[in-house]
């Protein structure tokens, strides 16, 4: 039996007690607000946390630099490989790995977890100490506290239930990180990427929700909302019986399979016999 750690090992230990890596999500071009959410949630276990920036260029990585909370960057502009961040966290000695729930994170962060051997917590909404965290399930219509023993947590993050930090005021260093980079087939083939060209605040950081269901009637009448929402500086959803009618775009789905949406007013228009809508 062990009963001393050597000294290296006890740093390594001690670093382990609270050292959070961020996944920053991000466009291509741009940090997402989510990531801040994200770095709010690690502030729960301690003050600073790092940043991978990874398949996006260094700009990306100044972006990161620049958030409060944020105690060193790394960068890797190619995609890497779900194995090649868990040998990243492993050699770190990290902790706890973060990163908001986005359609990104979802499809790679599984992959991380299954490189650590471990389970991810996902869709956490409240940081209770190092191992116990509240989860929504049901559609959010209960919450779950759970508690993990693992040795690494690998968790995402509901990024609407946590304040974002500041997108100003840090001064953390970019490092170029060291990772393996994805090959066929976990490296996924673009096809193509579109997005709606409105000036309009994203679904998921919005302020003010104006949505539409069925009782519209047609994609015509959510101008109307169009013209309210843009009146209140706020984001347009929808339901997904006016997504799966035709009348607005899926990007525009708002509760259980949609997207999840926490704003300060929520105006539901033509909507009926959803519970997340309320």
């Amino acid at each position: 039996m062990l009963r001393h750690a050597t000294g290296a090992l006890r740093r390594v230990a001690a670093r382990r007690q609270a050292s959070t890596l961020i996944l920053a999500d991000h466009d291509g071009a741009n940090m997402t607000p989510s990531t801040l959410a994200a770095l709010t949630a690690a502030s729960k276990l301690n003050e600073t946390s790092a940043v991978l920036v990874a398949g996006a260029p260094s700009t990306v990585a100044e972006q990161a630099a620049k958030a409060q909370g944020v105690e060193a960057v790394f960068h890797v502009d190619a995609p890497p490989s779900a194995k090649g961040i868990a040998s990243f966290v492993e050699k770190g000695g990290y902790s706890h790995v973060f990163a908001p729930v986005s359609n990104n994170t979802k499809d790679f962060v599984p992959r991380i977890a299954a490189a650590l051997g471990v389970s991810p917590v996902t869709d956490i909404c409240e940081v209770l100490n190092e191992d116990t965290f509240v989860r929504p399930f049901y559609a959010g219509n209960a919450l779950a506290t759970v508690k993990t023993t693992q040795s690494v947590t690998v968790a995402t993050v509901r990024a609407t239930a946590f304040e974002k930090v500041s997108e100003e005021g840090g001064a953390a260093g970019v490092e170029a990180a060291s990772i393996d980079a994805a090959v066929a087939p976990e490296l996924p083939e673009k096809i193509s990427e579109s997005s709606g060209d409105s000036e309009r605040p994203d679904l998921t950081a919005a302020r003010v929700v104006v949505s539409g269901g069925r009782g519209m009637g047609s994609g015509e009448n959510f101008a109307m909302l169009e013209q309210l929402a843009d009146k209140l500086g706020g984001a347009v959803g929808a339901s997904r019986a006016a997504v799966d009618a035709g009348m607005v775009p899926n990007e525009l789905q708002v509760g259980q399979t949609g997207k999840v949406v926490a704003p300060e007013l929520y105006i539901a228009v033509g909507i009926s016999g959803a519970i997340q809508h309320l």
